[in-house]
């Protein structure tokens, strides 16, 4: 191959010809990239968060058997551990009230 003042006069020619091509060909090419606005899309996704409960805890009513002395008869007892029973259930509702007041779900505002 030679180099002679031809071929480097046809080279500088064509060369000057592709440059402007390549460069009209990436500037058409990244033209309708700044036309089109970019595509934003707002995805609402539910999740659980923890919440504190602030349920205060019931107090413990005094329980009549724990009252009765070591030496009461049976009938006191009896009475006793009756009237207990009720307590017992009193006790046990309000319980079960805090604790489905703080398991509850939380209903969306």
């Amino acid at each position: 191959m030679t180099h002679g003042p031809a071929t480097t006069k046809t080279a500088a020619k064509y060369s000057g010809n592709y440059s402007g091509v390549v460069l009209a060909v990436c500037f058409s090419l990244l033209l309708p990239g700044c036309g089109t606005a970019p595509r934003v899309e707002v995805l609402e996704v539910k999740v659980p968060v923890p919440v504190e409960c602030r349920e205060p805890i019931p107090d413990r009513p005094a329980m009549p058997t724990e009252t009765l002395a070591k030496d009461a008869d049976p009938f006191s007892l009896l009475r006793a551990a009756l009237a207990e029973i009720d307590r017992r259930h009193g006790y046990e509702v309000r319980l079960l009230a805090a604790l489905l007041s703080c398991t509850a779900l939380l209903t969306p505002r």
